[in-house]
């Protein structure tokens, strides 16, 4: 039974625990309730307390309660709660993301839309390949058009609009007919197929129950409360779902912060969150403030910043917890030096022994960022994780690129043959890489090598000439690696293939892309600069080595990650990297007051995730779209100086000014390491330089491998990761000796002597 008496004692004992602001939700269980739940309020624990409310003290039915989630972890974790306070009866507990919710209600009812309960879910791959079957049945080009009608598509689903409906709402739109062409189209080859896309598993069931009232009326019978966590995050078509199925009673209890809306390039509507009171009449409206997480330094800065933002509801977070340790700030010559300066302050405050690497995050705006990060941990052993993504060197757009390297590199990797012949597509089809695969394989000979002799297939005229010509231009690569560095090999080959051409549609995607291959450029290049005289292979061979993860400790990694995939996460440190105008708030967003305060909001939740300490980073040149910039602080940063910069120490010589665009305020980390910290050469001498100086009154990891004053030009080493070397030049002395370092197929390394995973070999 659900009220007896050890349920009883585990709901006082839960009740116990919430503060005076929190428990009044939990009470108020009739009606629209909204909570207004700050970063780190205890949103969750609200949640799971009103349910156990509602099962004990209020006797309903676990079978008239539903709990929607965004993440499936998340609704894991609430069932596994509320199963540990209330048993089995749990199980009959609808907690779900509103796409599993959905799934259910269709597989009951979709019949009566003309489906057959038995339907298939396609995932993206899926979906691109019906896409472009639907662009040959219509005629059209799937290279100009597939990308941006995939993009309406979807967008016309989230906001409930058939093909007919989207054409006359954006009717102004240009290639309008042909997107919805496609949409219809698309839309009956999927029926054809009894199949459903990701973004059908909710307009159908938004359709199922504009069409049959019924069956939205069994729900909304069925589920007397009705919760929603991340109501922020909420889209047209799904708060439509949660209207209707709240209409019968009106119970509905909605938990979200507007100010972690961060979603809306997604198709997140913040008017959900901060309307809702205006579309129920007489909602109750409670906020929760309190923050258990983090300090109260770093919730000054949290507050300092999102106040600027006008499209918001007031609400200030506080704590009880300590003041905390003072954030800290840095200006970086260039993106290695950014990351050399987080390296060598997780070393550092490894070595107190307060923390695991598991402590530490590093979050940025862009993915892009995160190569320069897994470079300088990999030097220094530093065991990371790129969550929510891949990691860099493994992301389809930097591995296309690469696959023209490897195939001039080794004209017999069939593999990379294949990817570089397929990006940018040049109309060479699958059945004749098929042939040209077979009869390569009878006749010995790699792919490569087989267009030489292509006369001897059955392969036609077209796809010949068009085989032929691909050849031709991987040998002019052959021919230009010859002579010229492995970066400019990059760009020579991005410039005649038109490779960016397939990212020109201003998506989030498509930018993150951009900035990926110019990462890719910027890397090339820097290896070239830090080893003159190596060339294409000794460049993949760091390319490879930087892939590697195979002896990373998996339980115990440094996270790198993007904004994006913070939302839920909290960690002791924190680093914010890349805090320059273009990248946080990013370019586009310029001219927009809306995507400006989105972009705010991001800001906003990378800050409130850290719980002890807080590092915010920039660089003053950054490697972006193929080509290297000055870059000027956020205005983000500019906000906060109030905070960050109390003491407000004016600094605005020339120098600066080209560097920061105007003053700025500096902290004492400003004073000693920004422009006047370069040691002139490459980026491997800029991370020197940051180095030596962050070594100064920091306790060193001990290395007992070797005592440092034995490392002297000409000795040999021998790195966990790079293998053995050769030592080119001490720098420094005592603590803070600098080593470069000759490292066989990598190149030259500066590593600080105390730091670095590495001894000499006797």
């Amino acid at each position: 039974m659900m009220n007896n008496a050890e349920c009883k004692n585990k709901l006082n004992a839960i009740l116990s625990r919430l503060n005076g602001e929190q428990i009044k939700p939990v009470l108020d269980t009739e009606g629209a309730v909204l909570v207004i739940a700050g970063a780190g309020s205890g949103k969750t624990r609200v949640l799971v307390s009103r349910i156990v409310y509602l099962l004990v003290e209020k006797n309903v039915s676990p079978d008239n309660i539903l709990a929607i989630t965004f993440t499936n972890k998340a609704a894991e974790e609430m069932k596994e709660r509320l199963r540990k306070i209330v048993g089995d009866e749990a199980g009959d507990l609808w907690v779900s993301t509103i796409h599993s919710m959905c799934v259910r209600i269709l597989r009951r009812d979709i019949d009566k839309l003309g489906y057959d309960k038995n339907f298939t879910i396609y995932d993206e791959t899926d979906k691109d390949k019906v896409l472009k079957r639907v662009f040959e049945t219509l005629g059209y080009d799937a290279e100009a058009l597939l990308k941006s009608a995939k993009s309406h598509i979807s967008n016309a689903k989230n906001e409930c609009l058939s093909p007919e409906e989207y054409k006359r709402t954006y009717a102004d739109l240009r290639f309008i007919e042909e997107i919805c062409n496609v949409y219809t189209e698309y839309e009956r080859q999927l029926s054809h197929s009894n199949s459903l896309d990701f973004d059908d598993l909710l307009f159908k069931t938004y359709e199922l129950f504009v069409k049959f009232p019924e069956i939205a009326d069994y729900y909304s019978s069925k589920f007397r409360y009705i919760h929603i966590d991340e109501f922020q995050d909420t889209n047209k078509v799904q708060f439509a779902i949660a209207q209707r199925l709240s209409i019968k009673h009106g119970n509905i209890f909605v938990v979200g912060d507007d100010d972690q809306s961060i979603y809306g390039w997604r198709g997140a509507k913040i008017e959900n969150i901060l309307n809702f009171d205006d579309i129920y009449r007489g909602a109750k409206i409670y906020k929760l403030e309190q923050n258990y997480r983090s300090t109260k330094k770093i919730l000054q800065l949290a507050n300092c910043i999102i106040k600027n933002n006008s499209g918001r509801r007031d609400k200030e977070l506080w704590t009880e917890n300590s003041d905390g340790v003072k954030i800290e700030t840095f200006v970086a010559t260039d993106e290695n030096s950014e990351a050399a300066y987080v390296a060598m302050q997780i070393k550092s405050l490894l070595a107190r022994g307060e923390y695991t690497y598991k402590d530490f995050a590093v979050f940025m705006r862009v993915n892009a960022l995160s190569r320069a990060f897994e470079q300088e941990f990999t030097k220094y052993d530093i065991p990371y994780r790129v969550y929510g993504g891949y990691r860099f060197f493994e992301r389809k757009e930097i591995k296309d690129v690469l696959s023209y390297l490897k195939i001039v590199n080794n004209p017999y990797d069939d593999e990379s043959f294949l990817r570089c012949v397929a990006s940018p597509r040049r109309g060479i089809g699958d059945k004749t890489l098929k042939e040209l695969r077979e009869f390569c394989s009878a006749n010995g000979y790699s792919l490569y090598e087989g267009i030489d002799y292509i006369d001897r297939t059955g392969i036609g005229a077209s796809s010949k000439s068009k085989l032929c010509n691909f050849k031709l231009l991987l040998d002019d690569y052959s021919a230009f690696s010859r002579h010229n560095p492995p970066h400019l090999l990059i760009e020579h080959i991005i410039d005649s293939t038109g490779f960016v051409e397939q990212f020109s549609e201003k998506t989030e995607e498509n930018t993150q892309k951009l900035l990926n291959i110019g990462e890719l450029k910027n890397s090339a290049e820097t290896f070239y600069k830090d080893n003159p005289g190596t060339g294409l292979s000794d460049y993949l061979n760091s390319v490879t080595l930087s892939s590697d993860t195979d002896s990373l400790d998996k339980d115990d990694a440094v996270t790198v990650a993007t904004i994006h995939s913070a939302k839920g996460l909290e960690y002791k440190c924190v680093f914010v990297a890349g805090l320059d105008e273009k990248i946080l708030p990013i370019s586009r967003s310029s001219g927009s007051d809306d995507e400006t305060e989105e972009e705010r909001r991001l800001m906003y939740v990378a800050v409130t995730r850290a719980k002890e300490r807080l590092y915010l980073t920039r660089a003053q040149s950054r490697y972006m779209y193929g080509g290297r910039e000055y870059m000027t602080q956020s205005r983000f940063l500019k906000e906060a100086q109030s905070v960050l910069y109390p003491e407000r120490v004016n600094f605005s010589t020339e120098k600066q000014d080209k560097f920061y665009g105007g003053s700025i305020y500096r902290d004492s980390s400003y004073e000693n390491l920004s422009a006047g910290s370069y040691d002139g050469g490459s980026a491997s001498g800029y991370s020197s330089a940051y180095a030596k100086t962050m070594l100064k009154g920091s306790k060193p990891v001990p290395n007992n491998k070797a005592n440092i004053s034995e490392y002297k030009p000409g000795c040999k080493v021998k790195h966990v990761k790079f293998g053995d070397g050769t030592v080119i030049l001490v720098k420094g002395q005592g603590d803070n000796i600098i080593v470069d370092v000759a490292f066989k197929g990598v190149g030259v390394k500066s590593l600080s002597a105390k730091f670095a995973p590495m001894e000499i070999l006797k």
